[in-house]
């Protein structure tokens, strides 16, 4: 494997199973089956076990509160041969819930559900998913994507009927028009820009005090990979970019991204950020983002563990990027 798969959410290598999700009679079995395991999920949290090292849970099928789930449950995939169904409780209401620590930019509340073990609880993945191993984390991805997939595609875009469940969850299904819908994946390009010993960082506005990244946005239609670096940075940082390699991808559920991380190398230094998409970019030298990652730097905070904008600065400064 290369070292730019060790990323988060990746390298895992789960078996997908995706030649039986179009047979319901198999699925049906996978369901029936003892070494069957649901993952569990509420407004796309996955229920984890928090003490260290901390683990996806994986509860047995006939679990009382898979009772509760608001749909079919989606297959992700098979672990040693054993089916892993992602199963949604987001219809309970927690007693006391805190609606506005939900929406925050890093949720650091946890849900406990009545019944379950105390050690389980439901936590935002952004917050844990340095925590869990690349298997609970390749599954915890998965199942948050694709639930948030069907929670916001659940009529036709074709004719606007109700549309239903289909291939163990990676369909939906119209029963009007005929329609069939894939979940959507959108690509994001993330970009390593350089300019001699510097790299380009900005933040965006509503970020913490501190937090700068490497720049970042939609892939258009009709555009390619390297064309979308280009136009980003310009757009963003007036920035104009020569050559750019691709380095390494990250699936990215949140919602549904997966972000290619890319190398260009600047062909000006001077910046003129667009102040509807950023609010400040800069030149970071190699010397002062070893002062970043410190945590000693006055200005810019550590990029995000977990995230590919921290494996690739990571790499860049030990020279490892490939």
């Amino acid at each position: 494997m290369r070292h730019a798969e060790q990323v988060t959410f990746g390298g895992s290598a789960l078996d997908r199973a995706g030649e039986i999700r179009n047979n319901p009679a198999v699925v049906k079995y996978a369901r029936a089956a003892a070494d069957s395991r649901a993952i569990v999920f509420w407004r796309g949290k996955p229920l984890i076990s928090p003490e260290r090292p901390a683990s996806l849970v994986r509860l047995p099928m006939d679990h009382p509160v898979l009772a509760d789930a608001r749909e079919e449950p989606i297959l992700l995939g098979r672990e040693e041969g054993a089916a892993r169904f992602a199963f949604d409780l987001s219809s309970w209401q927690p007693d006391g819930l805190d609606e506005a620590s939900l929406g925050a930019f890093l949720d650091p509340s946890e849900q406990r559900h009545p019944a379950l073990h105390d050690n389980m609880v439901f936590a935002e993945l952004r917050r844990v998913m340095t925590w869990l191993n690349p298997r609970d984390a390749e599954l915890a991805a998965t199942g948050k994507a694709i639930l948030s997939w069907h929670e916001s595609h659940g009529f036709c875009a074709k004719c606007g009927a109700k549309s239903a469940i289909g291939q163990a969850g990676w369909q939906r299904q119209c029963p009007v028009c005929k329609t069939c819908h894939f979940p959507r994946t959108d690509p994001v390009v993330i970009m390593l820009i350089t300019h001699g010993n510097s790299v380009l960082m900005g933040r965006s506005p509503g970020w913490p005090r501190g937090m700068f990244s490497l720049l970042a946005g939609f892939v258009e239609p009709g555009e390619t990979l390297e064309a979308a670096v280009r136009r980003e940075v310009f757009e963003e940082a007036g920035v104009q970019v020569g050559a750019v390699n691709y380095l390494s991808s990250q699936p990215w559920p949140f919602p549904a991204s997966l972000m290619f991380g890319c190398r260009g190398e600047a062909l000006s230094q001077e910046i003129t950020i667009d102040p509807v998409e950023i609010e400040d970019a800069m030149w970071v030298p190699r010397e002062e983002m070893m002062e970043v990652f410190a945590g000693t730097h006055p200005v810019i905070l550590p990029a995000r563990k977990g995230a590919i904008a921290h494996f690739l600065l990571e790499n860049w400064l030990a020279d490892r990027l490939d």
